[in-house]
C-alpha cells in the first residue's frame, strides 16, 4: 500500500506542478474531503468534493506554491503521513486513499519559513557568556519587560481571557517571538477554575488535557480537581514568562483599520493598550444567558446564575430547584445534595449521558495510558483526530454510541423510569457531536445519574418554567415548585455577545455568532459549514479572533492561531480564501 501511496503522491505533485486544479481534484474521488489548516488558504477550511477542491486550487495555487511531497511514515493500510512546503512554510499532513484515489486529505502548516517556534534547536541561550558591568539578571530583565507592557512596549496582539485559552496562546506567540499582553479579570490566572464550585473535576482524562510544550507528569491524576487545574495554569503562567495582567478588564476596543485602540481597567488604573491583533479567549461561551422569567424581583430566596454559583455551603436543608440538566445542572446539584439540600432538577429538553467509566473505556483510544504505550503521543493524536472532516465524524460517533447504549442499557433503563428524558441528539450522534453543534445538552456521568435514577435527587421533565413566585416558581403546566434557592444553569450567549459589550453591537453582528457546525439540528442552524464558525481562524472583522474550547482544543487551534498572528506581524501575504462575509452565519 505504501507503493500506491507514493504513486498517488508523485502524482498529485505532478498536478500541482502543472497548475492544473481539475487535474488535481480528478486525483480524489467524487465524495472527497480536504481539510486545510492554513497552507492553501490561510483559513481553516474544509473542501468537499472535487468541485470545491478545484476552485480553491485557481484562487491560490499561483502564489501557496506547494512542493517536496514525501511520505513521513510507513502506510497504516490505506493511510500514511506526508510532509510538504509552500512559498512561506513547512508543513504536513495525512492522506487517506479509496480505490487508488485520495478520500481524505488533511493538509497543515507547522513552521513558517524563517521565523519558526524558538524550541529544540532552535531555542533561547538564556544567557551571554562574558564580563558586563551593565548586567541584568534574568529577573532583572524580566522585571524591566513587565515595567514597559503599556507604557514603552505596546503589544502587538492583546489577549482577552487568563484561562488556558488564553495561556495556551500565549506561550505560543512567545514560542514565535510576538509581543502579546493576557488581561484577565481574577486576581490570579488559574481563577477562572478555583472560583467554581468546591466539588468539580474535570470530565475528560489527563492524556487529553495537556497544554502546549509542557504535559502533566506521568504522576498527575486521571481526573484533575478545579483547584489543582488552576494551580497548574497559574504555574504555566510563571514559567512561560507569560505576560499578563490580572485584575484586569477591557473595558472598551476600536478599530481604525490598521490596529486597535483599547481601554483597559488595570487593577484600577485606566490605560489605553494600541495592539494590532484582538482574540477573545473566554472559553467557548459569550456572557451567561439571562434570568428574564417574569416575577423574579418577587422571589423571597435566592436565585442565581449557575455562572456565579461557587458553592453549597449554607444550603444544608433548603429546597433548592436546578432548572436545567446537563453538565452544569448536574454537577451543582450533585454539590447541593452533598451539602445536605433537598435538590430538584427542572429538565426541560431531554439530555444525552453516558458514564464516564464507559467513555474512557470506549471513546478515548487516543488519549489513554495505552495509546502513549503504542507511541501515540499527544501531538500526534491531535493530528489524527484534526484528519477526520467533521462530515465523516457523525457516523463514527453513530457507531460509538450504538456501541455504548447496548453496554450501559441497564444504566439508561433506571435512568429513564426515574422521570429523566434521555436522548442521544438529533441523529444519535452523542455527547461530542452536541459538543461541537451546540456546546450543550449532555451530561459526562461522574455520579449524579444514581442519585437521579435512585430518587435522591427529584427530576421534573418536560416542563417549561412560565415564572418565578415569592416562594419558588410555576411551570408551565401550572405547577408550583417551592423553593427557597434556584440555580439557573441556562447556558451562555455566543462569543460574539461579549464583542458586543466591548468593541460594538455593529461589529458583533458582522462577525456572526461563534461554535456550531452549521448542522440544522436544534440550536445549530445551517448552513452547513464543515468546520466551527468563527473559531481559530479569520472572521469578517480584520484583526478580530476567537480561540477557545476545552483545554484539547485550546492546546492543538492555539497553534494556528499564533502562526496567523505571526505571519501578519512579519509582513507575510496572508490571502484568504474563504473568509466569512460580514453578517453570515
Amino acid at each position: 500500500m505504501t507503493v500506491q501511496i507514493a504513486n498517488w503522491l508523485t502524482a498529485f505533485d505532478a498536478a500541482l506542478q502543472g497548475g492544473d486544479p481539475d487535474a488535481v481534484a480528478a486525483l480524489f474521488v467524487p465524495d472527497c474531503y480536504w481539510r486545510d489548516l492554513l497552507t492553501f488558504g490561510w483559513n481553516i477550511i474544509t473542501l468537499e468534493g472535487r468541485g470545491q477542491i478545484a476552485d480553491m486550487l485557481v484562487a491560490t495555487l499561483t502564489t501557496v506554491q506547494p512542493t517536496n511531497w514525501q511520505i513521513d511514515s510507513a502506510a497504516e493500510g490505506e493511510t500514511t503521513w506526508i510532509t510538504f512546503e509552500t512559498a512561506t512554510g513547512w508543513g504536513e499532513g495525512r492522506v487517506t486513499l479509496r480505490d487508488g484515489l485520495c478520500h481524505t486529505l488533511l493538509t497543515s502548516l507547522r513552521d513558517l519559513k524563517g521565523f519558526e517556534e524558538a524550541k529544540g534547536l532552535r531555542r533561547p541561550m538564556g544567557v551571554k557568556h562574558g564580563a558586563n558591568r551593565n548586567r541584568l539578571t534574568w529577573a532583572e530583565a524580566r522585571q524591566d519587560q513587565i515595567d514597559r507592557i503599556g507604557h514603552e512596549d505596546q503589544p502587538y496582539c492583546l489577549i482577552i481571557g487568563g484561562g488556558q485559552g488564553g495561556l495556551a496562546l500565549g506561550a505560543r506567540l512567545r514560542a514565535l517571538g510576538v509581543p502579546f499582553l493576557i488581561i484577565e479579570k481574577n486576581a490570579r490566572a488559574g481563577d477562572s477554575w478555583r472560583n467554581r464550585y468546591r466539588s468539580l473535576v474535570l470530565h475528560d482524562p489527563v492524556w487529553y488535557d495537556h497544554m502546549p510544550y509542557l504535559p502533566f507528569p506521568e504522576t498527575w491524576p486521571v481526573f484533575t480537581p478545579k483547584d489543582k487545574m488552576g494551580d497548574w495554569l497559574e504555574a504555566y503562567a510563571s514559567l512561560f514568562e507569560l505576560d499578563i495582567w490580572t485584575r484586569s478588564t477591557v473595558t472598551a476596543a476600536q478599530y481604525d483599520g490598521a490596529r486597535w485602540t483599547v481601554q483597559v481597567d488595570h487593577a484600577g488604573t485606566p490605560v489605553t493598550l494600541m495592539p494590532t491583533q484582538l482574540v477573545f479567549a473566554t472559553g467557548a461561551y459569550g456572557p451567561p444567558r439571562g434570568i428574564d422569567w417574569p416575577g423574579v424581583e418577587t422571589f423571597g430566596g435566592e436565585i442565581l446564575h449557575s455562572s456565579a454559583y461557587s458553592g453549597s455551603a449554607d444550603h444544608a436543608g433548603k429546597r433548592c430547584v436546578v432548572i436545567g440538566a446537563a453538565s452544569s445542572a448536574h454537577d451543582v446539584a450533585v454539590d447541593l445534595w452533598e451539602a445536605g439540600a433537598d435538590v430538584t432538577m427542572i429538565q426541560r429538553t431531554p439530555t444525552t449521558v453516558v458514564r464516564s467509566e464507559t467513555l474512557m473505556e470506549l471513546g478515548f483510544e487516543l488519549y489513554s495510558e495505552a495509546a502513549v504505550a503504542k507511541g501515540i503521543t499527544v501531538d500526534k493524536a491531535d493530528m489524527i483526530g484534526a484528519a477526520t472532516p467533521y462530515a465523516l465524524f457523525t457516523a463514527g460517533q453513530q457507531a460509538l454510541y450504538r456501541t455504548i447504549r447496548a453496554q450501559d442499557a441497564t444504566f439508561y433503563d433506571r435512568l429513564v423510569a426515574s422521570g429523566f428524558a434521555l436522548d442521544f441528539g438529533e441523529d444519535d450522534s452523542g455527547q461530542m457531536m452536541k459538543a461541537l453543534r451546540t456546546a450543550s445538552g449532555y451530561y459526562i456521568d461522574v455520579g449524579a445519574s444514581d442519585l437521579i435514577a435512585g430518587g435522591q435527587i427529584a427530576v421534573i421533565s418536560g416542563d417549561a418554567v412560565d415564572s418565578i413566585t415569592p416562594t419558588g416558581l410555576r411551570l408551565s403546566s401550572g405547577r408550583d415548585v417551592p423553593a427557597d434557592v434556584i440555580v439557573a444553569c441556562t447556558g451562555y450567549q455566543s462569543m460574539n455577545e461579549a464583542v458586543a459589550g466591548i468593541v460594538s453591537r455593529d461589529v458583533a453582528d458582522a462577525v456572526g455568532p461563534c461554535w456550531g457546525l452549521g448542522s440544522g439540528v436544534r440550536g445549530d442552524p445551517g448552513p452547513w459549514l464543515g468546520e466551527l464558525r468563527n473559531m481559530w481562524k479569520p472572521t469578517a472583522q480584520e484583526g478580530l479572533w476567537f480561540h477557545g474550547g476545552n483545554l484539547a482544543l485550546s492546546r492543538f487551534y492555539s497553534r494556528f492561531v499564533a502562526l496567523q498572528i505571526k505571519a501578519r506581524m512579519e509582513g507575510i501575504p496572508t490571502p484568504v480564501y474563504g473568509r466569512p462575509l460580514t453578517g453570515e452565519t
